[in-house]
């Protein structure tokens, strides 16, 4: 029974978890391990699943602190590090070719944000979670989640504009 629980409703969070990974490590690689983690814990703890009232904000909340402990680790430094270099160095040689992409440029403004906003906005705008699930999720009041995500938003509409001032589009 606790089986079926854990494949009928974590297993097909798995995409979510991926995402939501990638966006607060900023790697591929720390995500896909992250998500694999996520789901390696939650399978040793099926059995209390039932127990579990929301089972989609306990994954996104287990998902979440996850991160937040790769990214305090020192080897998370590293890794943010280099990963940041690396990008910085690519950018260079294709910023004219993913400049075009709106998207990217989007997905590039969401990256800057401050950690919070930046998971606020992905779960919200990307995942569709509620503002309520959000509040569980990351454990904030609903005001703070309100002000995160607006400041999010305007941040990624001041940085478009900014962006299609100067020509970049």
């Amino acid at each position: 029974m606790a089986s079926e629980l854990y494949s009928r409703h974590v297993l097909t969070l798995q995409d979510r978890i991926f995402r939501f990974s990638r966006r607060l490590l900023s790697s591929e690689a720390a995500a896909q391990d992250a998500t694999q983690e996520v789901l390696l814990k939650l399978w040793k703890l099926r059995d209390q699943l039932k127990n579990v009232n929301n089972i989609e904000a306990y994954v996104m909340i287990t998902t979440k602190n996850l991160c937040y402990d790769v990214l305090k680790s020192k080897h998370s430094k590293t890794l943010e590090l280099v990963h940041s270099n690396y990008s910085r160095e690519g950018s260079c040689l294709s910023s004219e070719i993913d400049a075009k992409d709106e998207a990217s440029l989007v997905s590039k403004f969401i990256n800057d944000l401050p950690e919070q906003q930046r998971a606020v906005i992905q779960l919200r705008d990307v995942e569709q979670f509620t503002n309520k699930e959000i509040e569980e999720i990351m454990n904030m009041n609903s005001t703070s989640v309100r002000v995160a995500l607006s400041r999010a938003r305007k941040k990624i509409i001041s940085e478009l504009k900014k962006s299609s001032d100067y020509g970049i589009k």
